[in-house]
């Protein structure tokens, strides 16, 4: 039997309670793999430097995507609610507790990104651990991996290799059992009961930006440790730590971490990061490369 829109939005709401009994934030997703919920804003102009189109749930209506996202059982049936045609719900990546990051192997494109990524992997010396996979209506897979809480990964398409985009902080996964127009979204045989496994440091450092040129150096760590600092002194607001995490694990790779600490932490303090927070991402980067902090 045919299943009805109201059947459609009952099963969604059901799975993503679901995930949000797991710690997964979700949003209401409409066929399309849209969000449900239409901006309140879409009818507003932004003539001037005002929060207008930028507003990320301030305002304290609903729609606006991944921004909405919750845990919270009242304020997903809230959203459900306000959103009756939705099939499908998203769930938010970069959030605690999981951090999630979502590795999409598309197979829309022309390339092989199974084989890609095998290939990513035997280059860089690290393997995909046993953890949630979402098979697509297209073919494709998601899987999910669970990053370090001081990181933040951005979203990117086809960076890695052709085929291979990643759902990063702001961006979102289809979740398992949503409908559309293509298909349902499934867990793959056995992956379902996981927990999304760690990121592999080595995956985790490719998932990260490339520094920015090297600068002339100080005589402690050479030409590589003062382009480090100099990537970190670049970071803008919403980068720092990314940045900072990213610096230390190539100085700690490269046999620099110990003399670079200082510099780093320095560097930090100069783009709005605490002392606190530096010393605890370089820490982290430290464990991260199997270094002692």
């Amino acid at each position: 039997m045919a299943t009805t829109a109201r059947q459609a939005t009952t099963l969604a709401l059901a799975h993503a309670l679901s995930a949000a009994e797991r710690g997964l934030a979700v949003i209401p997703l409409s066929r399309t793999k849209l969000p449900a919920l239409r901006s309140p804003h879409r009818d507003e102009t932004d003539s001037g430097p005002g929060p207008t189109t930028r507003c990320r749930s301030e305002c304290g209506r609903l729609g606006h995507g991944v921004h909405d996202a919750s845990t919270d059982p009242t304020r997903i049936r809230e959203l459900f609610t306000a959103a009756p045609r939705a099939t499908g719900y998203g769930i938010a990546c970069g959030l605690p507790p999981h951090h999630l990051i979502g590795v999409d192997l598309d197979t829309k494109t022309s390339s092989d990104p199974s084989a890609a990524l095998r290939e990513l992997a035997l280059r860089h010396l690290f393997t995909i651990p046993a953890t949630v996979v979402v098979l697509t209506p297209s073919g494709g897979r998601h899987l999910w991996l669970s990053g370090p809480p001081d990181v933040v990964v951005p979203n990117s398409a086809s960076r890695l290799a052709p085929g291979i985009d990643i759902r990063g902080a702001g961006g979102y996964l289809v979740g398992p059992g949503s409908r559309t127009d293509h298909g349902t979204y499934t867990a793959a045989p056995g992956t379902a009961h996981l927990a999304p496994a760690a990121c592999p440091p080595a995956l985790l450092r490719l998932l990260l930006p490339p520094p920015r040129a090297h600068h002339p150096t100080p005589p402690s760590t050479g030409g590589h440790g003062q382009g480090l600092v100099q990537f970190v002194l670049a970071a803008h607001e919403g980068q720092r730590n990314t940045r900072l995490f990213w610096a230390a694990c190539r100085a700690y790779e490269d046999g620099i971490g110990s003399a670079l600490v200082d510099p780093l932490v320095e560097a930090a303090l100069t783009t709005g990061l605490s002392e606190r927070e530096a010393r605890a991402t370089i820490a982290s980067a430290a464990r991260m490369t199997g270094h002692h902090p």
